[in-house]
Formats: C-alpha cells, structure tokens, sequence
C-alpha cells in the first residue's frame, strides 16, 4: 500500500519528465533533420503539440499538490485558524465539484473516440448512452503507427477498436486520453488536498506568502554562509 501511495505522489513529475525529455529529442531532431539532411519529420509537430497538452494538463493536478496555482490570501490572513479551515474547506468543495464537473465533461468528450459510450446528465453523470457514434477510427492528421523494425507495439488496437482495419495513422483516443486521465488526477489532488485541510496538515489550497517569505530568508542565509 505504501508503494502505491509513493508512485501515485510522483506520477505527475514523472510523467512530465517523460514529456519534457520526449519533446526536447523530437523537436533537436526534427531541427537537424530539417537544416541538416534537408529533409524534416512531418509528424513532430504535430505530436509536439500533443506532448505539450500533456503537459499543460498533467501540470494542472501538480500545481495542486505543491499549491503552485494562484490566489489571494489576504481574507484568510485575517481570519483565525478555524475561520481559515472551514474557509479552506469551502474552497476545496467547491474545487472537488469543479474538477467533478470537468472529468465528466473530458470522458465525454473522449469516450466516443474510444469506443466507449459518454454519461448521460447535463451536471452529473445519470448513466451511459445506449446509442452512440462510435469514433474510434478517427485518426490523427499526420503521426504514423509506430513500427520499430516490423514489430508494431499498437496493432492490437486495430481488432479491438477498428474493427480490424489497419490504421494508418495512430487513432485520436490516444493523445485525447490526456483529457480524462489529467481530470482524473486534478480531482484526486484536490480531495487529497481538502482531507490534509480537514486533518489541520494545512488551511489553504494555495502557499501562503509567509512560507514564500520563510524560503527567500533561508535562501538569503545561504548566501551569506
């Protein structure tokens, strides 16, 4: 169990490591495909684009985890400690909500070009669509199956969404999976974030500006040693 609680803690960072490092090696090779050989690769960037809202979507669940999003303070600073806990609840239910309301939205959205049928419900979720138009052979615009040497890591994914039609381009439901998997992680953080407030671990969804204070004073010490 400790495990699982250790890699879910980092799976935004490495996930956005990942990326980071993805996108920097296509986009030098593209670079010296292209000034080089004269020649460039005509799905870089098109998948760098993918990558990036990878990225910015990751990014948002993690920014939750080290309060990195922004906010005004000023009200809370006035308050006292339980005035700013329940205050810091408040905001937490409402974030929960939101981030409730955006993960049906993004698996709604994605769902059908998985194969899968979308919620039922303008707010909340009432079931699932009996009828639906199934989008899973839509492809991207320009990024090719992968094929390394003659082994092709997603031909599976032609029987089992495409009806065994090959694709030629790798299907939409992959870089779209951002959408529900980030949402899902944005939602997981602000229910984490909302028990440390309710266990008294923390009074606020954002840093305070105290502790950003309290780290340019250590930072300055530094220096000075």
């Amino acid at each position: 169990m400790e495990q699982r609680k250790t890699f879910l803690d980092g799976l935004e960072e490495r996930l956005i490591a990942v990326i980071l490092g993805l996108m920097t090696l296509l986009t030098f090779a593209n670079v010296i495909a292209r000034y080089v050989f004269e020649t460039g690769i005509l799905w870089a960037l098109e998948m760098t684009v993918f990558m990036f809202a990878w990225l910015v979507l990751l990014g948002a669940s993690y920014a939750v985890k080290i309060k990195a999003h922004l906010g005004v303070d000023a009200v809370l600073n006035l308050l006292s400690s339980p005035g700013r806990k329940a205050l810091g609840l408040f905001a937490a239910l409402c974030c929960i909500f939101y981030a409730f309301l955006l993960l049906k939205g993004s698996w709604d959205y994605w769902a059908n070009f998985a194969g899968l049928p979308a919620t039922e419900g303008r707010w909340l979720p009432l079931g699932f669509e009996e009828k639906f138009r199934d989008k899973s052979w839509y492809e991207t615009e320009n990024t090719p199956m992968p094929d390394l040497f003659g082994w092709q890591p997603l031909a599976w994914m032609e029987s089992a969404f495409n009806q065994g039609e090959r694709y030629e381009k790798i299907p939409r439901m992959i870089p779209y999976l951002v959408l529900p998997l980030s949402m899902a992680l944005l939602l997981y953080r602000f229910i984490q974030t909302g028990i440390w407030v309710m266990r008294g671990r923390a009074d606020r969804l954002i840093a305070s500006h105290e502790a950003e204070e309290a780290v340019e004073e250590a930072a300055v010490k530094l220096k000075e040693v």
